[in-house]
Parts: C-alpha cells; sequence; structure tokens
C-alpha cells in the first residue's frame, strides 16, 4: 500500500521519510485488523507483510501485560533488533494505531528514529 498525504497516516508517513530518508521502511498500522493505513519502503521489505505479523507482537504483548496485572504500566514501544535491522513498534495513545518504523543501525541512530516516531504520535489521536 502506498500513502496519500491527505490522511493522518499518510502525512505521518511523509514526515518520517523527510526526517529519516535511509530508513528501510514505515507503516502506520491499525492494530484491531493487522492492516496498513499507510505505508512506504525503500527495502526489500514488504511494510504491509510486516505490519500484520507485528500486530500479533503487540497483541502478545499487551495479553503478557494483562496476565501479570502490570497496573499503572502502559506499553509504549517495542524494539525488535536484528543484525541489520531495529524495529521499532511505538504505541499512539489511544492504543488503536501503531507506528512501525524499520532502520538500519549503521544508517540511523535509536534515539532519534525514536524522536522522529515519537513527534508523530499526536497527528495519529
Amino acid at each position: 500500500m502506498a500513502y496519500s498525504i491527505s490522511t493522518p497516516a499518510g502525512q505521518a508517513v511523509q514526515n518520517i521519510l523527510n526526517d529519516l530518508p535511509s530508513l528501510m521502511a514505515v507503516a502506520i498500522v491499525d492494530i484491531s485488523s493487522g492492516m496498513s493505513l499507510a505505508s512506504h519502503t525503500n527495502s526489500g521489505i514488504n511494510p504491509d507483510t510486516a505490519a500484520a505479523y507485528n500486530t500479533e507482537v503487540v497483541k502478545q504483548k499487551q495479553k503478557a501485560m494483562a496476565a501479570l496485572k502490570l497496573q499503572g504500566e502502559t506499553l509504549d514501544d517495542i524494539l525488535i533488533t536484528l543484525t541489520n535491522q531495529l524495529h521499532l513498534l511505538k504505541l499512539v495513545n489511544d492504543g488503536k494505531k501503531f507506528i512501525h518504523l524499520v532502520v538500519n543501525p549503521r544508517d540511523t541512530n535509536l534515539a532519534i528514529a525514536r524522536e522522529v516516531v515519537r513527534s508523530q504520535v499526536d497527528l495519529l489521536k
């Protein structure tokens, strides 16, 4: 799926792409369906397929937190570290969406990537 900047999800993808032009992939994902609302790739990664699978990662973590009765805790983000990729899953405040960003750790500083993603959260509320 491509994106249109006429939607908040599309605007967020464009803003992230502007700030991190060397990103590998990015998607704005609806947690209930696992579908990408907007996505972009600069690599062989299919962000729509990744969105579906990583939705399950988010849901399982939410279930684990509920089972552990972690009161007062909210899931902010999940970091998955691979040999040549960082996958950042940033939940939007209402917990209904997340931003999935994939970067190469040699090209992108994790702190900067987190800040770029965090700056788009309000747009997606």
